[in-house]
């Protein structure tokens, strides 16, 4: 096979191409964009909404969708700052906050697999509640630390200029989750499971397991993402992570992820979360109105969407 041949194979390659000329149009509009400090403000973008995307994106490759991480991003800091504010040490906090993010995505496999309902229903019924009970508890009022724990710093503290630890957590989830998924017989049951679930189980694989693994570690990631903003911001809003879960999908299927299931791959998806943040921070360096974001990511999703397919076709 050429080098080529073997590059147009590669489901990154679209990403990569756009995240290449994005910048050297933003470049050109401002050069600002090129230094390090914009630089840094869009790998923490990235980070926070990538850390999502891998999670969605694995749970996407094994045939489901997670429409609740966004609302579970706010759930889990927000129980997070309330533990913190009355005292409670930061790693039962935190403990806790992954606790009950993992809560909502068992519910969220069992409801899914034990009821035969689609994931796309599920979680999003699952993500108005979730957010529905915040609103409730909290008046609509947002959730400010009353101290800074020395824990938090682990998360999101500043280690070279504006460049944040948050980032280094993106890239060592991002290559563990890309390692799970090429080269342990793991991933090999999560492609197989949404690829081929009937093949899957023939092969002696518990499809109903591997979906339930994936539904946790999804609201793990999300909850995950959330205390590093929380870490970021010392503070929680109820309508914190709304909209994230359609731009967890987006990233993940601008990086590559088919809607259908069985193909991805968590470096592009991860890519994918790059791209939105130097989107985000390229549009704000030109000047341009808020709302042009949301059309740039609107456009590169249909183009991602028409390209996966025809690599599906190619396959």
């Amino acid at each position: 096979m050429g080098v080529g041949k073997y590059l147009l194979k590669q489901r990154e390659l679209g990403v990569v191409i756009s995240v290449v000329v994005m910048g050297i149009v933003f470049g050109v509009l401002n050069s600002k964009f090129f230094s390090l400090a914009s630089l840094a403000s869009m790998v923490s973008m990235a980070a926070e909404l990538g850390i999502v995307a891998i999670g969605v994106a694995f749970l996407m490759i094994s045939g489901e969708f997670d429409l609740s991480v966004g609302s579970v991003y706010a759930a889990s800091s927000m129980l997070a700052a309330w533990l913190i504010n009355d005292g409670f040490p930061f790693p039962l906090a935190f403990l806790a906050a992954l606790g009950l993010a993992a809560c909502v995505g068992l519910a969220n496999a069992l409801i899914t697999i034990k009821g035969r309902i689609p994931s796309f229903i599920t979680t999003l019924g699952m993500m108005w509640f979730i957010r529905g009970v915040i609103l409730a508890v909290t008046g609509g009022f947002p959730v400010a630390l009353s101290h800074y724990p020395f824990g938090l710093n682990l998360l999101a503290a500043p280690i070279y200029g504006e460049f944040r630890v948050s980032g280094l957590w993106f890239v060592v989830l991002a290559a563990v989750f890309q390692y799970m998924l090429m080269w342990t017989a793991y991933g090999n049951w999560v492609q197989a499971v949404g690829g081929a679930p009937g093949t899957a189980r023939a092969l002696g694989i518990s499809v109903s397991k591997v979906k339930t693994v994936n539904f946790i570690l999804s609201s793990i990631m999300a909850a995950l993402s959330g205390l590093i903003a929380l870490a970021r911001f010392n503070i929680v809003e109820p309508v914190a992570g709304q909209g994230l879960e359609l731009e967890a999908i987006a990233s993940a299927v601008i990086g590559g992820c088919a809607l259908t299931g069985g193909v991805g791959t968590i470096v592009g998806a991860a890519l994918g979360a790059f791209l939105v943040g130097e989107i985000r921070v390229g549009l704000i360096l030109a000047g341009a109105p808020a709302y042009w974001y949301i059309g740039f990511i609107g456009i590169l999703l249909m183009v991602a969407g028409v390209i996966n397919l025809r690599l599906v076709r190619r396959e």
